[in-house]
């Protein structure tokens, strides 16, 4: 599980999106990079499941909304056309940045870095690797007050790898 930077390491790794280290990285590979606004953001987004192809996963269903905090400035998913459809068939998208209809989208007002595809998380191929810009450890009863919509669903990807584990 990778989480923002963690995320980041996964994917200039090359086990995300594809499951084993990479030695070489070049321009037909995944990255992580600068958000497309050109600066660091830090605010709350609405996500939905895309995947759940994976023990990370076992406690979602695709479809669920949850509001998730994000806080970064290199948080934009990008990848060549090939990639992107590859991942979209494989169901190696776990989550994707919505608007209020939950469709995803890239209008920086939900999407807060402009990450192709509305990507806020994917999976390795066969699932037991995840990684995501938003912050699900930021999330639980007492945080967030001002934000009633926000969910501690996100805690289940914890639950579910710990139950994935044991």
């Amino acid at each position: 599980l990778g989480i923002c930077n963690g995320f980041q390491a996964l994917v200039k790794s090359g086990l995300l999106p594809f499951g084993t280290v990479k030695s070489e990285m070049d321009a037909s590979d995944a990255t992580l990079t600068y958000n497309r606004i050109g600066r660091h953001q830090s605010l709350s987004v609405r996500t939905r499941v895309s995947s759940v192809h994976s023990p990370w996963m076992a406690g979602f269903e695709v479809g669920e909304i949850h509001t998730v905090p994000v806080s970064h400035g290199e948080g934009r998913f990008c990848a060549p056309k090939k990639l992107l459809d590859q991942l979209a068939e494989n169901g190696q998208i776990a989550f994707q940045y919505v608007d209020l209809l939950g469709n995803a989208t890239s209008d920086i007002r939900f999407n807060p870095n402009g990450s192709d595809l509305a990507i806020e998380g994917i999976l390795s191929p066969d699932g037991r690797i995840l990684g995501k810009m938003g912050h699900s450890e930021r999330v639980g009863d007492l945080l967030q007050k001002n934000l009633p919509d926000a969910t501690a669903d996100q805690l289940k990807i914890f639950a579910s790898g710990v139950k994935y584990f044991k």
